[in-house]
């Protein structure tokens, strides 16, 4: 099978002198997920290091440059789940945790627990080699002013071996409550992946939480309806019920889809007919 990855990041209303920074952001994720595919390696493998290079790039809304709450901290949520075996990690709202996508992949290899919540996550992460950002690290001027934009980041990958993956990883909502748990880290909301589809969504939080955006587009696809037109009528779905945005990469055997309430999305691909990136595909 061809493999896929397709990056996303995060669904908002974005300044227009950002757009080129956050597309070239995008299309560097996808070529690094895509160079370990192109080696024959997984698709979780893939969607981690794509992640990662989101989580570094302070224009994204995950890692450097996260949301703040509403005491001015950084609180990290991700997920990652493969497909293969349906094994999930994530992590939730842990204090100055720059890397959580890692932190999440190292939860599903434990395979003890699904989600670790919290400053108490930091045992484990200890345990696995990471450290806590120096206070204020992960923060940066445009967070501070709380600036509307893109929020969350994702990925999801199809490989040669036909498994699929998808790992989410966001810094928030701005001015979030200490403690709140948003949709990415939440199976079936914003991250999904199993043996026939993977997804990874942004937006309202709540909203997709309430939808529970991510497996109701999967279970469209096992109903026999292709990436693109399961991925509309969720959100469609969502709108309708919370009058709220969202978006969502999704990838299948067939194809591949990216599609948005909101005005833009940055999103970057490689696929077996090349690469390319566009700010979204707006849903009308």
């Amino acid at each position: 099978m061809t493999p896929a990855i397709v990056v996303h990041g995060g669904a908002g209303q974005v300044e227009a002198e950002r757009h080129e920074r956050l597309r070239t952001g995008v299309r560097a994720a996808a070529a690094r997920g895509h160079a370990i595919l192109a080696a024959g390696g997984s698709a979780l493998d893939a969607v981690v290091a794509a992640v990662r290079v989101l989580e570094d790039d302070p224009e994204f809304n995950a890692g450097t440059g996260s949301a703040l709450t509403r005491d001015g901290t950084v609180e990290a949520d991700a997920a990652v789940m493969d497909g293969a075996t349906r094994r999930i990690g994530a992590v939730a709202a842990v204090p100055d945790l720059g890397e959580a996508v890692a932190l999440a992949r190292e939860v599903l290899e434990a395979g003890e627990h699904v989600l670790l919540v919290g400053p108490a996550a930091w045992q484990f992460a200890g345990e696995r080699g990471f450290h806590p950002a120096p206070p204020g690290a992960l923060i940066t001027e445009r967070a501070r002013a709380r600036l509307a934009g893109a929020g969350t980041v994702g990925a999801v990958a199809r490989d040669a071996a036909g498994r699929f993956a998808a790992a989410t990883s966001t810094g928030g909502t701005n001015a979030k409550r200490p403690g709140r748990v948003g949709d990415s880290p939440l199976p079936g909301c914003g991250t999904w992946a199993d043996d026939r589809c993977a997804i990874s969504a942004t937006g309202h939080g709540e909203s997709i939480i309430r939808a529970a955006l991510a497996h109701r587009i999967a279970v469209a696809i096992a109903a026999g309806i292709g990436p693109r037109e399961a991925a509309r009528a969720a959100l469609a779905e969502l709108r309708a019920l919370t009058g709220r945005e969202a978006g969502a990469i999704t990838v299948d055997a067939t194809g591949w889809s990216a599609i948005q309430l909101s005005a833009t999305m940055p999103v970057a691909w490689v696929d077996g007919d090349g690469a390319g990136d566009h700010l979204g595909d707006r849903v009308p």
